[in-house]
């Protein structure tokens, strides 16, 4: 029942994204709903309503909104969180993603893993980063944060 089952990412006002960070998109939505850990955290002695969770991203006056519903509609939970944490974060994981989608079509696999490697380093860092800022809001593991931030990341686009 702790998991999100439905996740929209508003992308009003976003820049079209490239194909490659569509795919990062796809995967990681798909990778979510497969197999995720989240719930929100009881704040201010109000009970949380049981998941599985509908969990709606977007970027407003420049913070990260998490909106979170049951599937059946009720309010479980929103909060905002400053941009700002993920910044860096954020700018590495477009640059070494970048690196990466050129290495795909030109390097050796050998090449290619080292990239992928370090791709991996940075997108641990942003999931540690997400994980720092929903304590006390909400409890996921550490594949729900990498998936997020990749998410977050698309957010960030443009």
């Amino acid at each position: 029942m702790n998991r999100i089952s439905k996740i929209d990412i508003d992308e009003t006002g976003l820049a079209a994204p490239t194909p490659e960070i569509e795919q990062e998109r796809k995967v990681a939505v798909f990778d979510l709903l497969e197999d995720n850990s989240f719930a929100p955290v009881a704040r201010e002695g109000r009970a949380v309503p049981d998941g599985p969770y509908e969990l709606a991203l977007a970027i407003r006056d420049k913070r990260l909104v998490f909106e979170i519903s049951t599937e059946g509609g009720t309010e479980a939970g929103e909060f905002h969180l400053s941009l700002g944490p993920f910044r860096q974060a954020v700018k590495d994981y477009f640059q070494i993603c970048e690196s990466y989608f050129d290495a795909v079509r030109k390097l050796p696999p050998a090449q290619i893993e080292a990239i992928d490697m370090a791709r991996r380093g940075i997108h641990n860092e942003g999931a540690r980063i997400l994980q720092e800022r929903l304590e006390g809001k909400a409890e996921l593991d550490i594949d729900t944060a990498r998936r997020l931030f990749t998410l977050i990341c698309v957010l960030h686009w443009g």
